[in-house]
């Protein structure tokens, strides 16, 4: 059988890009920058608003500051559910991919599935080591509030070929800020996007 799409490109192809965040005091902001090869930032692709302690997790990516024109959305399809499915959504509200945590797995290592037409992925903290670290970390009274001083990356990997797809990796700064690559032209640039800024948004869930 022949799987749709599963030669092509996606529509939106972007190899690689960086997500930062911005710390506002009732949402969190992510700010979506196209990355030249040579590793100079280029022009801003899209802003991301994530609102706080919402029963359903929505974060809507616009064009511009003013949040005039939102051009793709992710969604939690559950309500208060560590399992929950995430769909992402382009500018006229078709679903482009979906995504969501293991959570058994992830209790020690942060596991992610990610899917695309003609692709599946499945997602991973790259040193275990460092994922326990930082849980410990997090259940020591008043130190485990502060900022997580550990820096960890996710390796994306293709399930039927072991291929890399998808690369995200966290900066050492105060602010969030991962580098992010995508090897696989498979993978649409929004659901890419969505991803990058959901291990920083829904990482503690």
């Amino acid at each position: 059988m022949t799987v749709p799409y599963a030669d092509q490109p996606a529509p939106m192809v972007v190899p690689r890009f960086a997500v930062s965040q911005r710390i506002t005091l009732m949402v969190n902001r992510y700010e979506v920058w196209e990355v030249a090869p040579d590793g100079s930032q280029r022009a801003m692709l899209a802003l991301a608003q994530q609102k706080r302690l919402k029963l359903k997790e929505e974060v809507v990516f616009t064009a511009d500051e003013g949040r005039t024109r939102p051009v793709f959305s992710f969604r939690a399809r559950q309500r208060l559910d560590v399992h929950a499915e995430h769909d992402v959504y382009d500018e006229q509200g078709r679903v482009l991919g979906s995504f969501s945590k293991r959570f058994g797995a992830s209790l020690l290592r942060s596991t992610w599935d990610l899917s695309v037409p003609g692709l599946t992925a499945v997602g991973r903290e790259r040193r275990p080591f460092i994922a326990v670290l930082r849980r410990i970390w997090q259940f020591i009274p008043w130190i485990g509030d502060v900022w997580v001083p550990f820096v960890f990356h996710f390796d994306f990997t293709d399930t039927a070929t072991g291929q890399p797809v998808l690369v995200v990796e966290r900066r050492k700064s105060v602010r969030d800020r991962y580098d992010v690559s995508v090897p696989d032209a498979r993978l649409d640039f929004r659901v890419a996007a969505s991803m990058a800024v959901a291990l920083d948004a829904l990482q503690s869930r």
